[in-house]
């Protein structure tokens, strides 16, 4: 290993565009056993148990991770060939890797962490060779361990299914301790079902996942709501704990004049119809065909559903946002792919007004010209939006992809839960919550963040609530 410097940094091979634009297939090509070797033998090893606890602001792949995956570990066993060993240990700390080596962003986490990064030869492939091993294991017949001949004595209900309760749940059944999901959807997943496209995070990872769940004991309860096809209260009674991953599912408003226009949509409307239409096969019905498409906004969210709006045969796709190209905070690899597929990008203009007809069905959009103040003294900048330089951009549909919203659920005030003032729920280091036996993770208590952070919360209020029962 510690090839760094002699072999170059690696990452999954794309099918070209111009194919990869008529369906909604993964885009990247897995590694093969060479290239995830050779990328391996990149790592340096570093001893981080050694140093962690005596350097100042340590910074290694490890620690960048939040769950604290053991990567070098993994990493050496990969080089090695020792498949099934990599995969244990790549199980350990996470609850699903094979879907995190997906859509992790790794930059700012593990693979901006990692040694070499800090030099010209860049940091090591994390994600590839996550997504590598943990593939090559499942094709061998390796499954994950959830605990199936233990005696399950106690029982834990979990709202939502999300990456969240699906961490939750499966280092409870790992400790032996009987679940029960409540999914108000027809499918798992949560965001990692409807918000994510099948271009970048292929269902079947998540399907495969939710079925071994299930063999070893896990029960999912589908098209069930709390608070409307079953009481919290309920739940209380017949359960020993509860955990709520019930994410942030609203999204957020644009403050436009005529923004419920005919033509006005959120992000999370267009992405869970488009991959419902996938999970039927229906590619002909979208409302997005032909039209001229809008998407305000400029993260991971924007990009999916630029991305799916070319796939579904739109006339054209643009992205308007309000800042620079330099400051669009979505992942760069993400607007290459976009750039690549088709999408146009507007940038430094912010949205005023929705244009419409006598019947408010969307024309187009006004926006206003924006420039980026920097003050000197502090380095912070704000945004000065011009209003006497208007520009109006046709459009037949206008999706917003600015954020997401904590939703006020009816049985909070029930449970008389102590929320923050974006209705967040408030939780300890343990994601306790106010109430007795209740216990929250994921979007619903930071809101809207990353996947790998809600495994991470999942995994906790597993390890809190074995504890509290005694496992």
């Amino acid at each position: 290993m510690k090839k760094y410097d002699k072999v170059l940094k690696q990452r999954r091979q794309k099918r070209d565009s111009s194919e990869r634009i008529v369906d909604f297939n993964p885009i990247y090509h897995n590694f093969c056993d060479q290239e995830a070797k050779e990328q391996a033998s990149r790592c340096l090893q570093c001893p981080v148990d050694v140093f962690k606890d005596i350097m100042i602001n340590p910074s290694f792949c490890r620690i960048g991770c939040p769950l604290n995956n053991k990567i070098p570990t993994w990493l050496n066993k990969t080089y090695d060939g020792d498949i099934r060993g990599a995969f244990e240990l790549s199980n350990e700390m996470s609850p699903f890797p094979e879907i995190l080596g997906r859509v992790c962003p790794k930059k700012g986490l593990c693979e901006s962490s990692c040694v070499v990064e800090k030099c010209e030869h860049r940091g090591i492939s994390i994600g590839e060779i996550e997504i590598y091993l943990n593939e090559k294991a499942f094709d061998e017949g390796n499954i994950p361990d959830y605990g199936k001949d233990k005696n399950r004595k106690h029982k834990v209900a979990i709202v939502g299914s999300g990456p969240a309760s699906i961490s939750c749940a499966t280092f409870l059944l790992q400790a032996g301790i009987g679940v029960e999901i409540f999914e108000k959807e027809d499918r798992c997943g949560g965001l990692l079902t409807y918000g994510i496209p099948n271009f970048k995070l292929p269902k079947n990872t998540i399907e495969r996942r939710m079925s071994w769940m299930e063999k070893a004991g896990l029960k999912i309860n589908k098209d069930v709501e709390i608070g409307k096809d079953i009481s919290i209260g309920a739940l209380e009674e017949n359960f020993d704990c509860i955990f709520l991953g019930i994410g942030a599912p609203e999204g957020r408003s644009a403050l436009m004049e005529n923004e419920y226009a005919n033509g006005v949509y959120h992000v999370m409307e267009i992405l869970t119809t488009a991959q419902k239409r996938v999970f039927n096969q229906d590619f002909e019905s979208s409302i997005l065909k032909n039209k001229d498409i809008i998407v305000i906004g400029g993260g991971d969210s924007a990009m999916d559903v630029l991305r799916t709006s070319i796939r579904e045969k739109a006339k054209s796709v643009t992205c308007v946002y309000r800042r620079n190209k330099e400051s669009i905070p979505c992942s760069k690899t993400e607007m290459t792919n976009a750039l690549e597929e088709g999408v146009k990008f507007v940038f430094n203009k912010a949205p005023k007004r929705v244009l419409v007809d006598e019947h408010m069905n969307v024309t187009g959009i006004e926006v206003a010209q924006t420039q980026v103040i920097v003050n000197e003294d502090s380095g912070r900048s704000t945004l000065k939006i011009n209003d006497d330089m208007l520009l109006h951009v046709k459009a037949d549909i206008i999706i917003l992809a600015l954020g997401f919203n904590n939703k006020m659920f009816d049985f909070y005030n029930e449970l008389d839960l102590k929320l923050g003032k974006y209705n967040d729920i408030l939780v300890n280091e343990k994601q306790e919550t106010s109430h007795k036996n209740i216990y929250a993770g994921g979007d619903v208590v930071r809101g809207a963040d990353l996947v790998v952070t809600a495994a991470l919360d999942g995994r906790t209020a597993a390890f809190a609530i074995k504890e509290k029962l005694g496992m």
